[in-house]
Parts: structure tokens; C-alpha cells; sequence
């Protein structure tokens, strides 16, 4: 067998997974072929990487809530009606205002205030000649002096 050939096979040889006559075969070159011994062993490590990321973790609490779950269950334990009336409708209705009630003060909040003439009166005879001085005196005049 050649190098490529032993690649390709060499993951069922790590697992077992290959006849026994074949398996022997690349054993005997992988005792021959230093660079193929090299990506087997790199291969190996690779694969034991992988079978311990396959296990999951172990919680110390899981079985005791799992437990505790099975009993509560077991036990026909239900919820009081009120959570459930207020879990699937009351809430969403309660929000829902809320988001109507914010939309319609940010709307009544962005109207400009309407409080009559009397405040653009004063504007436009107290304050606008104060702003405006050129208009008091031509420009002519100003510049003759």
C-alpha cells in the first residue's frame, strides 16, 4: 500500500473499524514509513481530542431538579388559573397599553403649543426691534455719520 492509500484508511484503523488483514498491512507500514507513523499519531490525538468534547459535561444538579420535576409532575401539581389567565393574556394586554399610552404622549408632547396671538403680539412689537437694530436706522444713514 502506498502513503495515500494508508491516509486514506488510517481513521478506521485508529477505531478498529477495518479487517483484520488489512489492518495488519498498514500497521506494517506505519512501522516502515516514518512520516506516516507522524500522522497517525498527530490523527490519534485528534480523535481522543474529539471523543472527549463528544461527553457532556456532567451538572451535579441536574438529577435533583429532574427529580424534583418527575415528583411535581407525578403529583398532577398545576398551576392556579389566575397565572395562567395572566400569562397568556393579561400581560400581552397590559404591554400592549403601555406601548399605546407611550406613543400617544410622545405624539401629544411633539405638538407645538398653540396658546393664541397674544404671545406672537409681544414678539412681533417688543422683541423683534430689539433683535433687529438696522431696521431702526437706514443703512444709509449709518454710513454717512
Amino acid at each position: 500500500m502506498n502513503c495515500r492509500n494508508i491516509h486514506k484508511r488510517l481513521v478506521f484503523f485508529l477505531e478498529g473499524d477495518i479487517p483484520e488483514p488489512e489492518a495488519e498491512e498498514i500497521a506494517k507500514h506505519l512501522v516502515q514509513c516514518p512520516t506516516c507513523a507522524a500522522f497517525a499519531e498527530d490523527l490519534k490525538k485528534t480523535l481522543q481530542i474529539v471523543q472527549l468534547e463528544k461527553l457532556p459535561a456532567v451538572n451535579p444538579f441536574f438529577y435533583t431538579r429532574l427529580k424534583a420535576r418527575m415528583q411535581k409532575e407525578a403529583e398532577g401539581v398545576v398551576q392556579p388559573a389566575g397565572f395562567q389567565l395572566w400569562g397568556k393574556v393579561l400581560q400581552p394586554a397590559l404591554f400592549s397599553m403601555l406601548l399605546l399610552i407611550g406613543i400617544y404622549t410622545g405624539i401629544k408632547i411633539g405638538q407645538p403649543v398653540s396658546g393664541g396671538e397674544s404671545t406672537i403680539d409681544y414678539a412681533a412689537q417688543e422683541l423683534i426691534p430689539y433683535l433687529n437694530e438696522m431696521e431702526a436706522e437706514p443703512l444709509e444713514a449709518f454710513l454717512m455719520e
